[in-house]
């Protein structure tokens, strides 16, 4: 039996002869899990000053820091709190860095979370409009699958786009900001004042 040569392009040959970019790669990869680790325990204690949740099942089950390497074929690093996952209800904010793409904060709710915490999203967005500029940045799911976290039109679409009826019609909700990775300065206060936010629109609408 023959097989076919399997032969490396000039750029495949030069990559894999230089392990400076993977070990850069994987330095890289260390930093962005001490960020999480610290936004971690920053919003520990944020959730702290939001009275509502205080006695939440969800946020006593500790935050988790996990990576991989093929989120649509590129590596990535994800933060959860809460973390509150069923086969029926989810509570979830999950913090995404995506290698060539973004970082990301995602709520996510289903179930007897969405039916709770619906009724204040709706009110926030009826409060201040799809176009206003306090909510022109988000995104709301519209694809069926809750664990994918792309922006490309199949899973997430402007808010100012959406149809606009009750948050709490939908099988899951998902609501997203994301920051390019060339404001990587920013990346830490934008998920403080994002995951702030989200908390604030849960409880105060």
């Amino acid at each position: 039996m023959s097989y076919a040569k399997v032969t490396l392009s000039p750029k495949e040959l030069e990559l894999v002869n230089n392990a400076d970019w993977i070990l850069t790669k994987n330095h890289i990869i260390g930093k962005v899990y001490d960020l999480f680790g610290a936004l971690a325990n920053h919003y520990r204690q944020e959730l702290t000053t939001f009275k509502s949740f205080q006695d939440e099942i969800a946020f006593d089950i500790p935050p988790k820091i996990s990576k991989g390497e093929q989120y649509e074929q590129l590596p990535y690093v994800m933060l959860d709190f809460p973390r509150y996952f069923t086969e029926s209800d989810i509570f979830a904010i999950r913090t995404f860095f995506w290698w060539g793409n973004h970082c990301s904060i995602h709520l996510i709710l289903k179930g007897k979370y969405l039916t709770a915490l619906g009724p204040s999203i709706d009110r926030y967005f009826e409060m201040y409009g799809k176009y206003g500029a306090e909510t022109l940045d988000w995104y709301i799911g519209v694809g069926s699958d809750p664990w994918q976290h792309h922006f490309e039109k199949d899973n997430y679409i402007p808010m100012q786009d959406w149809n606009g009826y009750s948050v709490t019609r939908l099988p899951f909700l998902k609501l997203a900001k994301k920051i390019p990775l060339q404001e990587w300065d920013d990346i830490e206060n934008f998920m403080k004042s994002q995951f702030t936010k989200m908390l604030t629109i849960l409880s105060d609408y």
